[in-house]
């Protein structure tokens, strides 16, 4: 399993995880879909499901998004596990 490149986002996540709870609240963070299935084609976003502490408003959301699709070098849709 090592070498897919789901395993690289994880290890990220992972590393990021102090920062973004520092900075967004973020409780925990875990990656579903394509990625996971090893399914992603070049225009597969990376699925990020993520837990707060405390729940962001609209721009917070956006910004912490945004922030992880930069981080990570690939389009990420977050969606909170609380949604479901």
């Amino acid at each position: 399993m090592a070498g897919r490149p789901v395993d690289r986002y994880l290890a990220l996540l992972h590393e990021l995880l102090p920062e973004l709870a520092e900075k967004y609240h973020v409780r925990s963070l875990e990656v579903f879909g394509s990625y996971v299935r090893d399914e992603q084609t070049p225009e597969s976003d990376l699925d990020v499901l993520v837990t707060f502490d405390e729940a962001p408003g609209l721009l917070g959301y956006i910004s912490l998004e945004n922030h992880l699709s930069d981080l990570l070098g690939v389009k990420v849709d977050l969606v909170m596990k609380s949604a479901l």
